[in-house]
């Protein structure tokens, strides 16, 4: 059993997609369609930089999601179908665009709008977030709650073996990686973000975003999307967008997220858009699953080739 899953913000890189954009007219067409929705050359952004530009939360979003939704329209267009999919963060909206849950053009729109809010919930330099490796969720939480002293922090990615980030008021976040630190953590790494996502300072951004989603024209998933707020299959538009609208300040549960598609009995993991983070987080997850990236020609083979075994 296949499932797709589909990279969030820090996968991305000036020139990505390109090379699938001058190889297969699908995905020449998905970038123009772009470009039409936002009523600007964002192809030209993904493909020419300059990087300060597009690593801009409101321009890194909908960018990711142009470039995984062209490399899923090709796979599709190729006969390979998954039976669920799944994202990281912003990836939840590219698998729900890959289930057709709502629009590619409706959707690149919102996410738009949810990097400006989430950047506007909290100015420049006033929250942070930090990977603490080496230590389990339980006590990075721990870390947190004896760190707060009345600010946020909070876990915001379970990203499974070892990895959790933390996310909340930047002086909240720097105590609470030396508490993590203190209980055992192996290392704490600050993270090169705009805002601190995935925690309670969103709830400005939550605010702003419930309404606009919940407006949204939608249609029932062909696949399930398994969210990243509890982990759970949704198979019915109203409870994909209401997941949508929890994640801004909910944590990313990623570790439950691969382990409920393993309990549904997918075997192959496809990653599609840009990079291949997903791929290594998964692999340490459900070991012996069959994990594969496609975010150029280059994949194309070594994708076909797993799928057709699945």
């Amino acid at each position: 059993m296949i499932a797709f899953i589909f990279p969030g913000q820090g996968s991305q890189k000036v020139g990505m997609g390109k090379a699938l954009a001058d190889a297969f007219p699908i995905c020449h067409e998905t970038f123009d369609e772009a470009d039409a929705a936002l009523g600007e050359c964002l192809s030209c952004l993904i493909f020419e930089g300059p990087e300060d530009r597009l690593t801009l939360t409101e321009n890194t979003q909908p960018a990711i999601l142009a470039v995984s939704t062209a490399a899923c329209r090709l796979l599709t267009s190729r006969g390979f179908a998954p039976a669920y999919v799944a994202g990281h963060s912003l990836g939840e909206y590219s698998a729900n665009v890959a289930a057709g849950t709502v629009g590619f053009a409706d959707a690149l729109r919102i996410v738009r709008r949810r990097g400006r809010y989430m950047q506007e919930a909290v100015p420049v330099g006033t929250g942070a977030m930090a990977a603490i490796l080496g230590l389990d969720a339980e006590r990075v939480a721990q870390a947190c709650r004896d760190a707060a002293e009345g600010e946020v922090v909070s876990p915001a990615n379970l990203n499974g073996t070892g990895q959790v980030v933390i996310a909340g008021a930047r002086d909240a976040v720097a105590r609470a990686g030396e508490r993590a630190k203190a209980l055992g953590a192996k290392r704490v790494v600050p993270l090169p973000v705009s805002a601190p996502f995935h925690c309670a300072l969103m709830t400005p951004a939550e605010e702003r975003l419930a309404p606009e989603l919940r407006a949204l024209e939608t249609h029932p998933p062909r696949v399930p999307i398994v969210a990243n707020v509890d982990a759970e299959p949704k198979r019915d538009a109203a409870a994909a967008i209401e997941a949508l609208v929890r994640q801004v300040t909910s944590p990313v549960r990623w570790e439950s997220v691969v382990t409920r598609l393993a309990s549904e009995g997918v075997t192959t993991y496809v990653e599609v858009g840009p990079g291949a983070v997903l791929s290594g987080l998964v692999r340490k997850i459900h070991r012996g699953a069959t994990v594969v990236n496609f975010g150029g020609p280059d994949d194309l083979a070594g994708v076909e080739a797993a799928l057709a075994r699945s």
